[in-house]
């Protein structure tokens, strides 16, 4: 009878210990399963955090806006308009009627003048400027011109002529006027001077430039300046014939010649070394 006490006592108490065991157990998981969730809030709330910061960053896409800006800018023609100058390669034409408006110039903007920006004001056409002249000219003062510009970027921009101001559109750049017969003919001689691929001007005595273009059949002769050498005779037999690349060079530094130009179109240059 002892004996079957003893054996029941000895069965309780390894139960007993098993459950406490379990329940030891069982507490340490909890308190690991705690911890683990604990840390998967943490990198959750830092994987949160770090979405919102792109997102706000990305909310901002002051690049992309910009982008999306130029794509969908402005586009069209503003006749009779004044331009004045903002910032570099940025400008403002106001137009009568309509609300100002700015725009960008690029290295392929046409730049026309009469007088002001470029060229000569009792000129039958107008003379090509450059961005540079349009900048210069448009600092000192507002400038008169009809502007066309595509996405916010001018494509074209064109000194009005005095008699212009009435509404009139007519306008000769150098190309129109030579493709209606009315580009320039004569003789000058004077200091040549590179303006844009297949356009150049040559002043006269009193530093009046006449702009003129080139064509296929325009004779170069160099006699040292452009092309060739300084000891070769006069006239085409014995200067060095140049080509357009040749003459393009020497005119960006500039050189003496004597040009002869029929309709806008230089026929014959010669350099005076």
């Amino acid at each position: 009878m002892n004996r079957h006490l003893r054996k029941a006592v000895l069965v309780a108490a390894a139960v007993t210990a098993g459950l406490v065991m379990t329940a030891c157990q069982n507490g340490s998981d909890d308190a690991s399963s705690g911890e683990s969730g604990a840390g998967a809030a943490a990198v959750a709330d830092k994987a949160s955090g770090g979405k919102e910061s792109k997102e706000s960053k990305g909310s901002k896409g002051s690049k992309g806006s910009k982008g999306s800006e130029k794509s969908g800018g402005v586009s069209g023609s503003f006749k009779n308009g004044t331009v004045t100058y903002l910032a570099p390669y940025k400008y403002i034409v106001s137009v009568q009627g309509k609300d100002d408006q700015q725009f960008l110039v690029a290295e392929d903007t046409e730049v026309y003048g009469v007088g002001t920006i470029c060229g000569e004001a009792g000129a039958k056409v107008d003379a090509p400027c450059t961005t540079d002249q349009l900048e210069a000219a448009v600092k000192k003062d507002a400038v008169s011109a009809d502007v066309e510009m595509t996405n916010g970027v001018a494509t074209l921009v064109t000194e009005r002529r005095a008699a212009q101001q009435g509404g009139s559109d007519a306008r000769d750049t150098v190309v129109e006027g030579v493709d209606k017969g009315k580009g320039v003919s004569g003789t000058w001689f004077g200091n040549v001077s590179y303006l844009a691929p297949g356009k150049y001007t040559v002043s006269d005595l009193k530093g009046v430039e006449q702009q003129f273009l080139l064509a296929e059949d325009t004779e170069i002769w160099g006699y040292g300046d452009i092309c060739g050498d300084s000891n070769t005779d006069e006239g085409g037999q014995g200067g060095t014939e140049c080509t357009e690349a040749e003459l393009e060079a020497a005119a960006k530094k500039g050189f003496g010649a004597e040009v002869v130009v029929s309709n806008g179109i230089a026929t014959t240059i010669r350099d005076d070394h």
